[in-house]
């Protein structure tokens, strides 16, 4: 019959917490290095601990980086989804939102979306990785062994931000009078690399809060609007749908 496994944990940790220590460790030195990149050793050196000890908690390296990536996974796209909603489900485009202010007021044709989504979906991504930024690149690490859980977990989490980001930009250009699907696919991969980059920047400045880099994103919307020419009869408006990538 099977030890059932400790609760006491290590020197005193309790076991939960100790499990807490490790993924926390294990998110920064994967998000930080890339998987094959990893060392064990320096994730247990982070947390005081031994590789043997990473192994019984948590198994091989594989195990561990699925570990991390769940939760990560996991809440990246419920906050964006819930994001979307919530800009769906606002009553107009012609206000600031409450919790993301838009970034400019838009043209007379807008479509009837809210114009405050891509900032809601930017506050809760940065919200959402507060305190673990190097988690981003757990979704999208390329390193994982192909044919692993981890790399199968990771390319589904990828392929729902994806589709809330595809459906998104198509809803926009749909509500315009847009239909061509060439015209959806570039926006997505606009949008998509817009969020990359700036989640990027953000984990090289630790010192901008989510609610500093909202309002940074508004300034610089609001600066790109005023860049755009007047749109004419049949032009996108300048707001983008929620999605991130």
């Amino acid at each position: 019959m099977a030890t059932p496994p400790s609760r006491a944990g290590t020197k005193g940790v309790p076991r939960a917490r100790r499990e807490e220590q490790i993924l926390a460790a294990a998110t920064e030195e994967f998000g930080s290095r890339g998987y094959a990149a990893a060392s064990l050793p320096a994730v247990a050196a982070r947390v005081g601990v031994t590789k043997t000890l990473l192994h019984q908690y948590f198994g091989a390296k594989q195990d561990l980086y699925l570990a991390c990536l769940t939760p990560v996974g996991d809440r990246l796209v419920a906050v964006i989804r819930a994001a979307v909603a919530e800009g769906a489900a606002a009553p107009s485009a012609t206000g600031p939102s409450a919790t993301a202010p838009s970034a400019a007021a838009p043209s007379a044709a807008a479509p009837p979306a809210a114009a405050g989504t891509p900032l809601l979906v930017l506050r809760a991504i940065f919200t959402a990785l507060e305190g673990r930024r190097e988690a981003w690149f757990l979704v999208y690490e390329t390193s994982l062994p192909p044919d692993s859980e981890a790399a199968r977990r990771a390319a589904e989490y990828r392929a729902a931000v994806n589709r809330l980001a595809a459906d998104g930009t198509a809803g926009l250009l749909a509500a315009a009078g847009h239909e061509d699907p060439l015209d959806a696919d570039a926006l997505n991969h606009v949008w998509q690399g817009l969020v990359a980059t700036l989640v990027r920047w953000w984990i090289k400045h630790p010192d901008q809060s989510p609610d500093a880099m909202a309002r940074r994103c508004a300034r610089l919307f609001a600066v790109a609007a005023a860049l755009a020419p007047a749109a004419a009869d049949g032009d996108v408006p300048g707001n983008l749908p929620g999605g991130a990538g």
